[in-house]
């Protein structure tokens, strides 16, 4: 059996390795690393306007760069981020060795997220709320909250049928669901089935606050999954008609670095 064909080593290796973290100058083909979060709950707060926001709360704690993971392009690496700690018993011992062979503690939840070379950061290095600047839009992931198995009124919108007049025992079915000809019923037909429990991302969300002391963000609007939930949070990508940060701030590259970028209040609020 012929072997199989492999890259050649100089196009296999891993993204670049930052020696001393310092910081950098951002630049619109920069990509940031993304954060691991916690939502905590839904609250509301009022702007500078006094327009009622409805808020997600999501709190960062123990977030670290595990490793620098290889890639085929060393031009578009990717860093695998931990959140949390884990005690080593619930620990997996393939998990255990990849830990110790960093030199991190046990993360109780590991993602990767791709950067440019320009962002990247040595294993170790922490993330906090400080890395995300008031007013910014981010892209948050997570998977949602399970409905089970539902019909097609709540699963798709359907209107479902007549009250009464004429309706027996069919108000909320799904009607027809096909024809004669084919004579089958078309893959991806909406119909009844199980709901949520997936993994769903929103686009472009507001940073509307940030709280240095509880780690904290502040988004609005609603974000995937219930509380408790882990929650992927990067920097928004699809940018038609918006900036992704607002004029004449200050962006932490690649990340907040406490004694080298300046200090912050407790609590930094966007500007609307």
């Amino acid at each position: 059996m012929a072997a199989k064909a492999k890259l050649p080593q100089s196009k296999l290796r891993f993204s670049p390795k930052v020696a001393e973290l310092k910081l950098g100058a951002y630049t619109p083909q920069s990509q940031r690393t993304g954060a691991i979060a916690r939502k905590k709950g839904m609250s509301a707060m009022w702007d500078e306007w006094g327009v009622r926001v409805p808020v997600t709360v999501l709190q960062l704690e123990n977030v670290q760069v595990v490793s620098l993971v290889k890639t085929s392009n060393p031009d578009h690496p990717r860093i695998q981020i931990g959140y949390g700690i884990r005690k080593e018993k619930n620990t997996t011992k393939p998990l255990m060795g990849h830990f110790k062979a960093q030199g991190v503690k046990p993360k109780a939840r590991l993602f990767e997220f791709p950067i440019t070379p320009d962002a990247a950061l040595p294993v170790g290095t922490e993330i906090t709320a400080a890395h995300f600047v008031p007013g910014q839009l981010v892209d948050v992931s997570a998977t949602s909250i399970g409905k089970g198995f539902q019909g097609v009124m709540k699963r798709w919108g359907f209107s479902g049928g007549r009250a009464s007049h004429g309706n027996s025992l069919a108000h909320r079915t799904p009607g027809s669901t096909g024809n004669i000809n084919p004579g089958r019923v078309y893959p991806g037909k909406k119909m009844p089935g199980r709901m949520g429990g997936k993994s769903a991302t929103v686009l472009r969300l507001p940073v509307m606050k940030v709280d240095t002391a509880l780690n904290c963000i502040w988004l609005k609007g609603s974000v995937p999954g219930p509380d408790e939930q882990f929650i992927k949070v990067r920097d928004s990508i699809k940018l038609v008609k918006h900036k992704l940060f607002p004029e004449g701030a200050s962006v932490p590259f690649p990340t907040y670095i406490p004694g080298q970028s300046p200090e912050l209040p407790r609590e930094l609020i966007a500007k609307t």
